[in-house]
């Protein structure tokens, strides 16, 4: 381990120290089409102070999103509670449909323990949560898992039989189904919610190469350990409509007694008895470190994996963001930044030179922030008040949209890799796929492109800032420069490369006078 490494690590364990208990919560929303639905859930409980919302993943086939929260006991739940009020609002099951079983608009609620928790308290807290589920908003609600109340609804799937449809006749005359918690019906569009207690459970999905779902319905039952296949392994087939694909999706509740690779091994000879193949595999929502170090990456052939879905990743940025002002005054800069650092630093493709460049840009945007901020309070600089104000805002706005865009680039290349993946088996198939792959390419290029115009900007106002502001910050409003200049020419480099991929011969020729334009005006600036 490197010394930037061992200080990611200690001052994760001083935070997670300080925090005393720490609780992982990751509730399922059936809603996997709608993004503005989801933001929704994701806002209402992003609210509770305390929370950090450290992932959301969005599947339009499952028609499902999985949203991971992590935060002490009692904040979690509670931000829990509130996702379940949003679901109730939004999301109408008799009018949804999806690959994935469900009996709820929230479906399933399950509390883990991290840090200074036992999963008795979070059976605890679970049991509580449930009860407070019926007491606001009259959802009957079910056990699971370590805090189910009665042994065959340990097993997830017991409770779900039936899905919504089914379970919403038989609730009223068969008492083996009454919920645990509220009476004997469903609510009317929000079906019920199955709340537990559970250890780390990775969600990982593989795919074959058929359409077939029967055959992915057979592997599934083959290796999953209540038809007698691996230990701590759940599994079913689902149908990947929008990519002519059949999947096997599969629960691994504890993936150190079964690995993902032992999975993936078993996944792969099955499949063969049918004459399919694996064509990748995926992690849905976040994974700890330690699963990764047990399987190597490049051996699973995870599609479009990121560092940042490793759990201790994602909460330790979380966890920097919000402590930032205590890391002002404990000398931490640096742990600030070295997630991103150790994701530029992976071997995938995204984040990648684009988003640097962003990056870069929003760096040189937020010195002369800086700059313009102390400035203005400066009785030298009074006469410049109002300037300076102006700039401040101007250049927040501009660091915000940089630093957006650190995203957008990477998920612009996203897109791109993922054209390359539709089939082209014949030639309907080749055009759309050849289609995709320009249309995503554009995509690609205009991000870039919108970086630099940006920087360009910021370029030119740290330029006049250098007039308005205090003396001994000029050092400051010039590495800002360097840093958009820097900016524009990565960005135009990744506008460059992008172009070459592309055979619309008027769209290239007028973003290459546009790219050439910016690159006269960053010359002409000083």
């Amino acid at each position: 381990m490197n010394n930037g490494a061992r200080r990611l690590e200690n001052w994760a364990a001083e935070v997670k120290h300080n925090m005393k208990q720490l609780i992982e919560c990751v509730p399922n929303f059936s809603e996997g089409r709608d993004a503005a639905k989801v933001d929704a859930l994701v806002e209402a409980m992003r609210a509770v102070p305390g929370v950090f919302v450290l992932d959301r993943e969005m599947d339009a086939d499952h028609n499902r999103c999985v949203i991971t929260l992590a935060g002490e006991p009692e904040a979690v739940a509670e931000a829990a509670l509130r996702g379940v009020g949003k679901a109730l609002e939004l999301i109408d099951l008799t009018r949804h449909d999806g690959a994935h079983p469900r009996i709820g608009s929230t479906d399933v609620v399950p509390f883990i323990p991290i840090e200074g928790v036992t999963i008795e308290d979070c059976v605890h807290l679970a049991r509580k949560a449930g009860r407070e589920i019926w007491d606001r908003y009259r959802i009957p609600v079910y056990f699971y898992e370590a805090a189910a109340q009665r042994p065959e609804r340990t097993n997830l799937e017991n409770i779900r039989k039936g899905q919504f449809e089914g379970l919403l006749q038989e609730v009223l005359t068969n008492p083996d189904r009454a919920p645990d918690v509220g009476e004997p019906r469903l609510h009317p569009t929000a079906g019920a919610t199955v709340v537990g207690a559970r250890k780390f459970l990775i969600a990982y999905n593989i795919n074959l190469n058929t359409p077939d779902v029967e055959i992915a319905k057979k592997i599934a039952k083959a290796i999953r350990f209540s038809s007698g296949g691996l230990r701590y392994t759940k599994a079913m087939g689902v149908d990947l409509r929008a990519r002519n694909l059949a999947q096997v999706s599969i629960n691994m509740t504890d993936f150190e007694q079964t690995p993902l690779h032992r999975v993936f091994e078993m996944v792969k000879r099955e499949a063969e008895r049918y004459g399919v193949m694996i064509v990748g595999s995926e992690i849905v929502g976040l994974v700890p470190k330690r699963a990764i170090e047990l399987t190597a990456d490049f051996y699973l052939q995870f599609e479009n994996f990121s560092p940042m879905q490793v759990l201790e990743s994602r909460l330790v940025a979380s966890l920097a963001s919000a402590s930032y002002a205590d890391a002002e005054s404990q000398g931490k800069f640096a742990t600030l930044v070295q997630p991103f650092l150790a994701a530029v630093a992976e071997a995938t493709p995204t984040p990648g030179g684009g988003s640097v460049a962003a990056l870069a840009g929003a760096l040189g945007a937020s010195l002369g922030q800086m700059v313009a901020g102390l400035s203005r309070k400066k009785k030298s600089q009074a006469v410049f008040a109002d300037q300076l104000s102006a700039a401040v805002e101007e250049l927040r706005k501009a660091a915000a949209s940089l630093t957006n865009a650190i995203d957008r680039d990477a998920a612009s290349y996203d897109a791109v890799l993922s054209s390359f993946k539709l089939p082209k088996e014949s030639p309907s198939e080749q055009a759309r796929r050849e289609e995709a792959i320009q249309q995503a390419t554009k995509g690609a290029a205009e991000v870039p492109m919108e970086v630099a115009e940006t920087a360009l900007a910021v370029y030119e106002r740290l330029g006049q800032l250098e007039a308005i502001s205090g003396a001994s910050m000029l050092s400051d409003l010039r590495v800002g420069r360097l840093m958009a200049a820097a900016a524009v020419r990565g960005a135009l480099e990744n506008v460059a490369i992008n172009l070459e991929s592309l055979t619309d011969a008027a769209y290239v020729a007028k973003m290459k006078a546009k790219a050439a334009e910016l690159e006269a005006k960053l010359r002409a600036v000083r």
